[in-house]
């Protein structure tokens, strides 16, 4: 059976923690930080949540051996 490719864009976007949850970055936050957006709204979008079991099984398929921590 051959290896199985690694989807890049997964990698680059997510990471897990130490119990093997996903965690990944705000959405809406890679373009466009000056005029569109409000001071409240840029920073309400800092930091990292934790993604649903229902979206890691998605995840998993593009994943399949696993994460870096």
């Amino acid at each position: 059976m051959p290896k199985l490719k690694t989807k890049r864009s997964a990698v680059k976007r997510f990471r897990s923690t130490g119990t093997g949850k996903i965690k990944a970055q705000s959405i809406n936050r890679r373009h466009n930080l000056t005029l569109s957006k409000s001071r409240k709204r840029k920073r309400s979008l800092r930091g990292s949540a934790v993604l649903k079991r229902v979206d890691e099984k998605h995840l998993k398929k593009a994943l399949p051996y696993g994460l870096p921590k």
